[in-house]
């Protein structure tokens, strides 16, 4: 079976795999981080034992998804040298400090105080151990700050020059930083990671709700959930438009694919192609259901701007269409549910039912998910839509491969698959069961966390 596939295309479906299985993790300890600095604030502020509650009950969340994070994060390191070697010689120069940046100012900041959030409020005090929990969420927004960068680098290069041996090399650090697509691509994610986070502790706080409705503690992750889907989905509806535009202006291949035109407008007045069926074979999307000019509106904000279409890029220059057609549906598609729960809890809230509407708290549950699926298909369609290069118009994925066999990347593909939903889906099961316990059940790690040095035996710590 594996002689049927190429070295090629296995080593991009396992980058594909272990990337999916990563960014789940964190999309949600980014927001997570967030939510609980806000958490521990409010404790602070108010002293309201319920805001403590929540906080313990999903700091020991946070410990395990960040756990899992970090482990899955290692492995595409060293994909990089085992299958890209080609890609690691070229762009090293450029992406390699950006990296090392990510390690040494974000990562490091986030790990080091790590232990104090988790352990260290009877320890140090609630002062510092506020500020080392508002560093963590810091060193997560910064983590972001760093990725993204080195990602959008590779959507739309910028401040390199290339050696004689082929190399990308930096000629002006902020220009590749700071490149043009950065700073859209960083705040869609970041809020794609708040939205994650904010749905999956809504749909908690929903299902203790239907088991009561007076629970405290469910009543702030509910209120609190709902907040960020009312206020932060519309403006991130406005963040993913600014990113189109600068898509279309930067890559307009993968524009045309994900709007499914294969032909291109001169005069613009394109249609908006709701669904269909994208035949890369024929150059047609078959059986589209179309809004008239709408597609123009959205793309362009005008109806007579040209609009490119896949006819006018080379065959082997261009990006498969029908997956990018497809998934950035389904993202669009879980965005307008969440902006449809965001409002309805506005509505819930103005009638003072939040708490109180049996299908609301439902389809918060359904919900809860749903932020994972829109990160899982916003990667899908901003990497698959810079195929077939990995430096976008610069370096083709084809010349970034190493020269493996292909029987080599599938059986360490399945290696892959079968470790990954062993491990990681042990660690999912046993923060779903966290999640299931209400917040004045919780078992806090600052109780099980370590209290003696060592060196005291059993013995005596028994005895006292």
């Amino acid at each position: 079976m594996l002689s049927d596939i190429s070295a090629l295309d296995l080593a991009r479906l396992q980058f594909a795999f272990t990337v999916s299985a990563h960014i789940i993790f964190p999309a949600f300890t980014i927001g997570l981080a967030s939510y609980l600095a806000v958490l521990n604030a409010l404790w602070l502020w108010t002293r309201d034992q319920a805001y403590l509650a929540v906080f313990e009950q999903w700091k020991t969340i946070f410990a395990v998804v960040f756990g899992m994070g970090v482990v899955s994060g290692v492995v595409m390191s060293y994909q990089f040298g085992t299958n890209w070697p080609v890609f690691a010689d070229k762009v090293g120069p450029v992406l390699g400090p950006l990296m090392g940046y990510e390690v040494l100012t974000a990562f490091f900041l986030e790990a080091g105080f790590l232990g104090i959030m988790l352990f260290g409020r009877k320890r140090v005090g609630e002062g510092l151990h506020m500020l080392a929990t508002a560093i963590v969420a810091g060193g997560t927004l910064f983590s972001a700050f760093w990725i993204l960068s080195v990602n959008s680098w590779m959507q739309t290069p910028r401040g390199y020059s290339v050696n004689a041996q082929g190399q990308f090399v930096p000629e002006d650090w902020l220009a590749i930083i700071f490149n043009p697509s950065f700073p859209h691509r960083f705040l869609h994610m970041v809020l794609a990671a708040y939205l994650t986070t904010a749905f999956v502790v809504g749909a908690t706080g929903a299902w203790h709700l239907l088991k009561d409705r007076n629970n405290r503690g469910a009543r702030i992750m509910f209120s609190m959930a709902m907040w960020m889907a009312l206020i932060v989905t519309p403006i991130q509806i406005f963040a993913g438009d600014a990113q189109g535009l600068n898509t279309l202006q930067y890559q307009p291949a993968k524009i045309a694919a994900m709007e499914g035109h294969f032909e291109t407008y001169p005069n613009g007045r394109a249609p908006l192609i709701l669904f269909g069926l994208p035949d890369e074979a024929t150059g047609t999307t078959d059986y589209a259901v179309e809004v008239p000019l709408l597609g123009s509106l959205i793309l362009t904000h005008s109806l007579d701007t040209p609009l490119v279409g896949l006819d006018a890029f080379p065959k082997d220059a261009r990006p498969p269409a029908a997956i990018i057609f497809w998934s950035f549906r389904i993202m669009v598609g879980v965005g307008v549910l969440m902006l449809i729960v965001g409002f309805w809890s506005g509505l819930a809230r103005w009638k003072g039912k939040l708490y109180h509407w049996p299908w609301l708290l439902r389809a918060a549950m359904v919900m809860g998910p749903a932020g994972f699926l829109a990160v899982l298909c916003g990667w899908i369609t901003t990497e698959v839509g810079r195929q077939p290069f990995t430096v976008y118009g610069l370096l083709r994925t084809a010349d970034s491969v190493s020269a493996l066999r292909a029987d080599a990347v599938g059986y360490s593909l399945i290696a892959f698959v079968v470790v990954y939903f062993f491990v990681f889906g042990s660690g999912t099961f046993y923060a779903l069961r966290l999640m299931s316990r209400t917040p004045e059940d919780r078992i806090g790690i600052d109780e099980i966390g370590p209290t003696r040095t060592a060196g005291i035996t059993p013995i005596a710590q028994a005895g006292e």
